[in-house]
């Protein structure tokens, strides 16, 4: 993601600012303040043209904001990185950094343990292929082909994966420069103008999105946007968790637990989904009781050797639709972090990295194959060409408004 700031509302300050993605990184040194939803609830209906609004729960802390350099990109762009802090009686307990996805945290002993894959610098993620952290867009995921057609015309998308589309072709929102709207010692808003016709959709779309870090330990994903034709949107976030530490090597003896009865199986191992909703009972694809991610992964079973391990679509159980529900738990024994994430989505890709390339990342650490584990809220993968499926259509005029969390317990 390619970013430059202006003077925004609350701050009279001009950055410029590259990174592949999310890039979120949080510290703590206390414990959790609750279970639950992170600091985050809806307020009543109000009149605000950004649409819906939500309320952290916050009590007198120190916070604070800060900028460094984080290299400079191909194009002679000063890259920095965004810190957000609290501190509580004079200790540091949570940072958020916009670098290299979501972050670190200290485990059950104070050990600090930087719990995503990332890069040093800018440079890193502007040669990424794996999308360490992130933000995916205009779509997240595949469309089947590359093309889908909408009120009788086809748009057609680049093909760079198996004759397919994957998370919007080459040219992706995660390799842009996005403008700082607004930065405070909560929160980095960040905006971008995508054009009739950029990676083939239609519309301009003007989309933000918002990294919050609540007093709760949690980041706040909020993205925002309108476009002036009906258009697809399914963005996501794209950060690579090792709740051991991204140094540690592979996540298949960390458990999961997803809130899905049902997965989506793939045709053939280009990952097209093929309409079914299947249940996931008997299956290696149960993660409704917590498991190790490795325990069933290289089972004899047709799913998982198409895509070489875990990397489907799960159907989540929503008691409301569009309300913002647990999808997932993931935990680390050895280090003693939990990862509790929500969305207002209906679906999370699970992703176990099997096809990280190698490649040196933060701290000269090599990172590999399932070294890293995805939890991407989305709507189902092609679900534009798919028949009975929710389709991510944003009409012309309506806004985009959708919120994931990730919260750290330890």
């Amino acid at each position: 993601m390619w970013m430059s700031g202006h003077p925004g509302n609350r701050r009279q300050w001009k950055a410029e600012m590259m990174t592949a993605a999310t890039h979120l990184a949080c510290v703590a040194r206390s414990q959790s303040m609750g279970n639950g939803i992170p600091g985050l609830q809806k307020r009543k209906k109000e009149n605000h043209e950004n649409g819906s609004l939500y309320t952290l729960h916050t009590t007198k802390r120190r916070r604070n904001m800060k900028k460094q350099g984080f290299g400079t990109t191909k194009y002679g762009k000063e890259a920095l990185l965004y810190t957000l802090s609290i501190k509580r009686n004079g200790n540091q307990c949570n940072r958020l950094r916009r670098t290299s996805g979501i972050g670190s945290r200290s485990d059950k002993d104070g050990k600090k343990r930087d719990v995503v894959l990332g890069f040093d610098s800018v440079t890193g993620y502007e040669t990424d292929g794996s999308h360490f952290g992130a933000t995916i867009g205009r779509n997240g995921n595949r469309i089947a082909g590359a093309a889908f057609e909408l009120h009788g015309k086809t748009y057609q998308l680049a093909k760079n994966e198996n004759n397919n589309n994957l998370h919007s072709g080459p040219d992706g929102y995660d390799y842009r420069l996005w403008n700082v709207e607004e930065a405070d010692d909560s929160a980095v808003t960040f905006v971008l103008m995508s054009p009739d016709g950029d990676q083939g959709f239609q519309g301009n779309f003007e989309v933000s999105v918002t990294y919050t870090l609540t007093d709760e330990n949690a980041v706040e994903i909020h993205y925002e946007g309108s476009c002036d034709q009906d258009t697809v949107v399914n963005m996501t976030n794209h950060s690579y968790f090792n709740l051991a530490g991204h140094d540690a090597g592979s996540i298949e003896n960390q458990t999961l637990v997803l809130k899905a009865e049902q997965f989506s199986p793939v045709i053939d191992s280009a990952s097209i989904p093929t309409g079914e909703h299947a249940p996931v009972q008997g299956t290696p694809m149960d993660f409704t009781r917590e498991k190790a991610i490795g325990a069933e992964i290289e089972a004899d079973f047709e799913q998982l050797k198409l895509t070489g391990g875990y990397d489907h679509n799960f159907i989540l159980d929503k008691a409301v639709e569009g309300s913002i529900e647990l999808m997932a738990v993931a935990s680390c024994k050895e280090s003693g972090i939990t990862m509790e994430a929500f969305t207002d989505l209906p679906c999370v890709q699970f992703y176990a990295g099997n096809f990280i390339a190698p490649v040196t990342g933060k701290n000269g650490v090599f990172y590999d194959k399932r070294n890293g584990f995805c939890l991407e809220s989305q709507y189902v993968p092609n679900a534009i060409n798919q028949e009975g499926e929710e389709k991510p259509i944003l009409e012309a005029g309506d806004t985009y408004d959708t919120t994931t969390v990730y919260k750290f317990i330890f």
